[in-house]
Formats: C-alpha cells, sequence, structure tokens
C-alpha cells in the first residue's frame, strides 16, 4: 500500500503534464502538448514609438495583418530638373554689342580714309639721286656681320611674301599694319644682343592669330579655371555675355581650328572684297555673337546646357555670305579637290546637313550656332548691308562735328 500511494501522484503528474492521444474524426492519433496552465496568455504587442512604423514580424506577432510597405524605386533617383536660364541679358548684349560694332567700324574707316588723305598731303617730292644712294647702302651693308645679312634677307622674304597677300588674306592673318626696315646711319637697336638697325612693327589683330593665341593658352594647366569660365559659351553659366565673343576665338582641338581658318582664309579675299576691311571684321564679330545667341536659345529650349566653344558660327556667316552673293562660283572639297560644286549647291547642302543635325538631336557639332550664322550671312548680304552700313551717315557726321570742335580751342568748327 505505501508503494502504491508513492506510485499513484507520480503517475497523475506524468498523466497531466506528459503528451496524451486524442482520436479525431478519421480514427487516426493526435499526439500534441498541453499547455502548463489551463488559461492562455495575452501575447504582448510591441510598444511603437510616435512616428515609427511597426515590422512585419511584430504586427504578425501582436496578432495585426501586416501592412505592406512600398517598394524603394529600381534603379537610381531621377536627376532634378534644371531651370530654364533667362536669356534676357544674353539678348541686350547681342544687340548692343552688334550696333556698337558696326558703328566704331563706321569711325575707324573715317579715321583711316581722312589720316591717308593728311599723309599725301603732307609727303614731300624729294629729289632722287641713285648714284648716291647707291654708294650708301653699298657701305652699309658692308658693315653688317654675317648674322645681320641672313636676318635681314630673312625679313626682306617675309615682307615680300606679306605684299602678295590680298587685302582680305592679310586681315584674316595679321593685319600687320607696317612692316617697313629702314636703315639709317646713325640709328641702332639691339635685337637679341646683335646691334642691328632695323625697327620692326607689327600689329598682332588678325583673327587667326587671336585663334592661335587662345590655342595656346588652353594648354596651360593654371588657365584651364579661367578658359573654362571665358572661352566657352554656355546659357547655364554664371558669365554668359563676355564668353558670346571670346569662344568664337577659342579652339580646344588643333584639327578645329585648322578647319575653320583654313575656310576663313579662302573666303577671306572675296569677303573683303564685297565688305571692306572695317566693316569686314564688324560683320565677322557680330556673326559670332548672333550665332551664339541663337545656340543659347536652342539649349534652353531642349535643356540641353553644355558648353561649346569654337568660330564656326561666324566662319559660317562668312562663307554664306560669299555663296548668297556669288552662287554660281565654282567650289572644290578640300579632301577630294577633283569634285566641284557651285557656291549656291554648297551652302544649301550645308543649310540641310545642320537643320538635320539640329532635329534630330546630333551633338558632333553646334547645329544651332551653325545654322544662327549661315542665317545671319545670308540676311546681312542681302538686307543688313542696306539697312546698317549704307546709314552710317549721321553717325560719322555727328563724329566729325565732334572732332572739329575739339581741334580748335575756341571749340569753334575747324579740322585738325
Amino acid at each position: 500500500m505505501a508503494a502504491l500511494r508513492r506510485c499513484v501522484p507520480r503517475w497523475s503528474r506524468t498523466q497531466l503534464l506528459g503528451p496524451t492521444k486524442t482520436a479525431d474524426p478519421n480514427g487516426r492519433l493526435n499526439t500534441f502538448y498541453q499547455q502548463r496552465c489551463a488559461f492562455r496568455r495575452e501575447a504582448k504587442r510591441p510598444e511603437t514609438k510616435k512616428g515609427s512604423v511597426p515590422q512585419e514580424g511584430e504586427l504578425a506577432k501582436a496578432g495585426e495583418a501586416p501592412v505592406k510597405a512600398q517598394a524603394p524605386p529600381v534603379g537610381p533617383p531621377p536627376p532634378p530638373k534644371a531651370p530654364r536660364p533667362s536669356l534676357f541679358k544674353p539678348l541686350l548684349f547681342t544687340i548692343g554689342f552688334t550696333g556698337c560694332s558696326f558703328g566704331v567700324s563706321a569711325i575707324w574707316q573715317y579715321e583711316s580714309l581722312k589720316s591717308r588723305v593728311n599723309t599725301a598731303r603732307k609727303e614731300p617730292e624729294k629729289p632722287i639721286d641713285g648714284s648716291q644712294d647707291m654708294a650708301h647702302w653699298h657701305k652699309w651693308w658692308n658693315q653688317l656681320s654675317d648674322f645681320q645679312k641672313q636676318l635681314i634677307l630673312l625679313m626682306s622674304t617675309a615682307d615680300d611674301f606679306w605684299s602678295s597677300l590680298t587685302e582680305g588674306q592679310r586681315t584674316a592673318t595679321g593685319n600687320i599694319a607696317s612692316t617697313s626696315i629702314s636703315f639709317e646711319r646713325q640709328s641702332n637697336c639691339a635685337l637679341w644682343g646683335v646691334v642691328t638697325a632695323c625697327p620692326f612693327s607689327l600689329n598682332f589683330s588678325g583673327i587667326i592669330a587671336m585663334n592661335a593665341v587662345v590655342l595656346c593658352c588652353w594648354r596651360i594647366p593654371s588657365m584651364q579655371r579661367s578658359m573654362l569660365k571665358y572661352f566657352t559659351s554656355n546659357p547655364a553659366a554664371r558669365t554668359r555675355c563676355l564668353p558670346m565673343v571670346l569662344s568664337s576665338f577659342s579652339h580646344y582641338s588643333i584639327i578645329h581650328m585648322v578647319a575653320n581658318m583654313y575656310v576663313l582664309w579662302t573666303f577671306s579675299s572675296s569677303i573683303v572684297s564685297l565688305l571692306g576691311r572695317e566693316q569686314f571684321l564688324a560683320f565677322y564679330l557680330s556673326a559670332g555673337v548672333i550665332s551664339n545667341m541663337v545656340s543659347y536659345t536652342c539649349k534652353t529650349a531642349t535643356l540641353r546646357l553644355h558648353p561649346s566653344l569654337g568660330a564656326s558660327g561666324a566662319v559660317m556667316a562668312v562663307l554664306a555670305a560669299v555663296c548668297a552673293k556669288v552662287p554660281e562660283a565654282k567650289l572644290g572639297l578640300i579632301l577630294l579637290p577633283m569634285v566641284t560644286l557651285t557656291a549656291g549647291n554648297a551652302l544649301k547642302f550645308l543649310l540641310t546637313m545642320d537643320t538635320a543635325g539640329l532635329v534630330m538631336g546630333w551633338r558632333l557639332f553646334d547645329h544651332a550656332a551653325h545654322l544662327g550664322g549661315a542665317l545671319f550671312g545670308i540676311w546681312y548680304i542681302v538686307y543688313g548691308h542696306k539697312l546698317i552700313w549704307r546709314k552710317r551717315e549721321p553717325l560719322v557726321k555727328l563724329w566729325h562735328n565732334v572732332r572739329s570742335q575739339g581741334g580748335k580751342p575756341g571749340g569753334g568748327p575747324g579740322s585738325l
């Protein structure tokens, strides 16, 4: 009995806590573990802070339906839209610069003509004594060293080459104002430590010379930031007006500069013979600014705000002006000299290619600047010359009156 009493509590605890088997309606046995207590404890709900989102696992433990979170977008986030830059200041600069260019050119032409007339009046006719002159030069030549003689011969050859160029080629190349070599008996100047007698004055104001200088500046590392700021045109940049002029003289690639300057050299004689040197320079500078303004407009409309540089817009204006004035002229291709076509057909082909490039979004060239320069060249040779240059007389008269009043101390009319 004592042994039985000890086994009964042990058996009862085993039955209460151990596994039991129950039969389901299908006749199969199901084994499960009973809970230690008769009542089920309530699951604790996770405490969430204000503003925080409960996780999916926490909601499942609390017995609530999980809320599906939105998946983040696949790929990098889209770049923010750039605001369209204002073109009011560049437009005012274009109008003002074009007007000032033609106004200064008209005054420059007046001063050049006046200087030539005064020089022709003041030059006295000197009698020429050939025997004394030849004896003087022969004696002077024998006093020079071999290096001085070679240097003088080289300069004389350069002067002969320059004299053989047309006025348009001189204007495009370097516009050497006076390449005079004067030899005097008592005037000596040191050149590289050698005593010579050769004052040599050059005026490097030519277009090709300026483009070559800017190309060299691009190769200087310390000037890269300034070159990007002032010698590339971009409507989204902070400095937008001055680069419209300077970028017309800026090339980063040597091939790009050589191609543009070759076309300018080819058509410079024709355009200068049509317009004259002063009017041509005003036309060229205005074409560069106007072509950049057209480029600004297209870039702002399409939001393709990337920088550009080069003289292609101004060169296209020169080419288009000559082709529109002389459409029957024969032109040859650089790479295929045996193929010739008329100037009118060449202009139509270039306009078609630039229009297609602008519509289809080609980025190899700034096609908007090409079109702007070409259209300006055609407009100026057909209408602009009559509307602008032939109406310069009031400005020239005003300048003449100002110069005349300033020539006399009393302020009365007179001439300098």
